[in-house]
C-alpha cells in the first residue's frame, strides 16, 4: 500500500521563475501539451457551480457552514490589479490562492450562503497535484491535509494507483454468481490518483484565502464594461455592485458570466442535457465489504455493463466509499433551471436489474430517498472563445463535461494554474509601465484562450466517447464480449493525454503568447 499521499512535504512553487522575454513576432496557433512523459510526481496529494466529475460526484446531504479563513493579509502588499473571481467552488478558490500569492488584489463572489457541503468525493491526478503546487503549496497542502486516499491496486505488494474494470453485468461463473470478469487495469502511477471528501477540501482550503477576500450571498445579474481601460461594474441580486478590473468565471455549468461573455440566447452560452442520470452517495466501508468483497471495495473499480455503469472509491482514509451510479437517459431533461430531482433507491434498482449481485448490492446500500442528477456539458455547442477584453472563464464556465474521465476537476486546475502565471506576467508588465491594464489584460487572456481551448474542449469530447465505451450495449451479447472489449487500449491512451500533461510548457507557452501580444500592443500605440 503506498505511502499516505499528505505526509510528503509540499513541492515548492516554480512560478515566479517562469518570466520569459520572448520577442518572436510569428503568428501563434493554439497549442497542446500532450506528449509529456509519464512523471512520477513525489509530493503530496492532495460547486458553487461547478460540476462534479465522476470522480467528483456529490451526493445529497447538504449543510452550510460560514467561510473561514486563518491567513492574515496584514504583510501582503497587494498591486494596483484588482480582479473578481466569480464563484467559490475548488477551482475558484484555487485561483484566489494563486492571485493572492501574485499580490493581486482579488474578491471571491459566491451566491450561495457559504459553503454547501455535499457528502462526497473528489480526486486529483498527479500532474493535477502539481499544477495545484506550483499555484501555491498551501493548495496542495489543503488537499493532503483531508484524508486522501490513493487508488491503489488490489496487490497490497504494488505500490502504484490503477483504474480497474470489471464486467459488472454478466455472471460468466456458474460456480460463483458474484464473480465479476476483470476486463482492463490502467496503472496510474505511483500516487497517480488520489481521493478526498470535497467537502473537507473546500474546508482545508478556505483557510489559505485571506480574510475578507470571499463574499457570500452574491449573485451575479449584470455586468458592464466601460471601455477597454475602465472598470467593469458588477451588479448583484441582493442591490450591491462593485467595480473591479477584470472577471474571471468560475461559476460553473450556470455560468452567468458565460451568458454575458457569449451572449443571452446564444445556445454556446449554456450547457445542454447529455442524455445522461447519475444516482450518488456515500456508504461505509463495513457494508462496501459485504457488497464487494474487501479487496474490490478498496480500490477504485468501474463495473462496465449495457447503457449504465457504477464506479466507486475509497475516500476519508478509507472509512466510506464515493459510489456513482450512471444510467443513460433517453427522453429530455425540460426544466433546465433544476437540474437535480427527488428520485428513490427503487428507481436505481430497476436500472441496474439483471446485473451482477455485487453491484445490485452497493444499490441497495442507498438510502430510499435519493436523488437523480441530470448530466450537462458543452459538448454541443462548445464555446467559441473563452475571453473577450478582460473578461475569461475558467473550469465548468468553460468547457463543463460528462464526468467520465474523472478529471473535470483537474482540468480546472490546469485553468487556474495558467491564469495565475498570466496575471504574474501581467502585474510585472503595469509595475514596469510597458502597458496599461486593459492591453495586459485582453493580451493575458488572449493567451490563454489560445493554449487552454483546445486542450479543454477536446476532453469534453473525449469525456462523452469513453461514457459510450463503458456504457456499449455489446456487454449484454456474449457473441459481442470480444468487439465490446477492444475499446480499452482507447480508454487507456485517452486517459494517458490527461495524466501526462506538461504544466510548465503549457506556463511557458502561454507567457511566450502574451509577450508576442503585448509587443503588438506597443507598436500599434507606438504608430508602427
Amino acid at each position: 500500500m503506498p505511502a499516505m499521499l499528505h505526509e510528503e512535504p509540499p513541492l515548492e512553487s516554480k512560478m515566479p521563475a517562469l518570466h520569459i522575454e520572448e520577442k518572436s513576432m510569428e503568428p501563434e496557433t493554439p497549442v497542446m501539451h500532450t506528449e509529456e512523459k509519464p512523471a512520477k510526481f513525489e509530493m503530496p496529494a492532495t460547486h458553487n457551480g461547478e460540476k462534479a466529475g465522476a470522480l467528483d460526484m456529490p451526493a445529497t446531504h447538504i449543510e452550510e457552514k460560514p467561510l473561514e479563513s486563518k491567513v492574515s493579509t496584514t504583510n501582503v502588499e497587494e498591486g494596483p490589479l484588482e480582479v473578481a473571481i466569480i464563484g467559490g467552488g475548488i477551482v475558484g478558490l484555487a485561483l484566489a490562492v494563486g492571485l493572492t500569492r501574485q499580490r493581486v488584489k482579488v474578491k471571491v463572489y459566491e451566491q450561495a450562503r457559504g459553503f454547501r457541503e455535499i457528502g462526497a468525493g473528489v480526486a486529483f491526478t498527479a500532474c493535477a497535484r502539481r499544477c495545484m503546487a506550483l499555484i501555491d503549496p498551501s493548495v496542495v497542502e489543503a488537499f493532503g491535509s483531508c484524508g486522501a486516499v490513493g487508488l491503489k491496486s488490489d496487490d497490497a505488494s504494488d505500490p502504484n494507483d490503477y483504474l480497474s474494470y470489471v464486467d459488472g453485468y454478466n455472471q460468466r461463473r456458474s460456480d460463483d454468481p458474484d464473480y465479476e470478469t476483470p476486463l482492463f487495469k490502467i496503472d496510474a502511477g505511483y500516487k497517480g490518483f488520489a481521493g478526498c471528501r470535497r467537502d473537507q477540501f473546500l474546508e482545508a482550503l478556505v483557510k489559505s484565502v485571506p480574510e475578507g477576500v470571499i463574499e457570500c450571498k452574491k449573485r451575479l445579474e449584470k455586468v458592464c464594461e466601460n471601455g477597454s481601460e475602465g472598470n467593469i461594474s458588477l451588479t448583484f441580486a441582493d442591490g450591491s455592485s462593485a467595480e473591479t478590473d477584470a472577471v474571471i468565471g468560475c461559476d460553473g455549468l450556470k455560468s452567468r458570466v458565460r451568458e454575458y461573455l457569449l451572449g443571452e440566447g446564444n445556445p454556446a452560452s449554456y450547457v445542454h442535457y447529455s442524455h445522461e442520470l447519475a444516482y450518488r452517495g456515500l456508504v461505509s466501508m463495513e457494508n462496501a465489504i459485504k457488497a464487494l468483497g474487501e479487496k474490490r471495495a478498496k480500490y477504485f473499480t468501474i463495473h462496465a455493463g449495457p447503457h449504465a455503469h457504477m464506479l466507486h472509491y475509497p475516500v476519508a482514509n478509507e472509512t466510506m466509499v464515493n459510489v456513482v451510479a450512471f444510467v443513460s437517459d433517453p427522453d429530455d431533461w425540460t426544466d433546465t433551471k433544476n437540474l437535480v430531482k427527488p428520485a428513490s433507491r427503487t428507481d436505481m434498482e430497476k436500472a441496474f436489474a439483471g446485473w451482477n449481485p455485487c453491484v445490485r448490492a452497493m444499490a441497495s446500500f442507498f438510502p430510499e430517498n435519493i436523488d437523480k442528477w441530470a448530466i450537462f456539458d458543452t459538448y454541443d455547442h462548445p464555446a467559441p472563445f473563452y475571453s473577450r477584453g478582460k473578461i475569461c472563464l475558467v473550469g465548468d464556465a468553460a468547457h463543463a463535461s460528462k464526468p467520465h474521465h474523472g478529471a473535470g476537476a483537474c482540468l480546472g486546475i490546469e485553468d487556474a494554474l495558467c491564469i495565475s502565471a498570466l496575471i504574474g506576467e501581467v502585474s510585472l508588465s503595469l509595475k514596469k509601465g510597458a502597458a496599461t491594464k486593459g492591453q495586459a489584460l485582453s493580451a493575458a487572456f488572449q493567451s490563454y484562450d489560445a493554449v487552454r481551448r483546445t486542450r479543454s474542449q477536446w476532453f469534453v469530447n473525449s469525456s462523452r466517447r469513453v461514457g459510450d465505451l463503458f456504457q456499449q450495449p455489446e456487454w449484454a451479447n456474449p457473441e459481442k464480449w470480444v468487439k465490446a472489449e477492444t475499446c480499452w487500449e482507447e480508454v487507456k491512451d485517452r486517459s494517458h493525454k490527461i495524466w501526462h500533461f506538461n504544466p510548465d510548457a503549457m506556463m511557458e507557452e502561454a507567457i511566450k503568447g502574451y509577450l508576442r501580444r503585448q509587443e503588438r500592443f506597443q507598436k500599434t500605440s507606438n504608430g508602427a
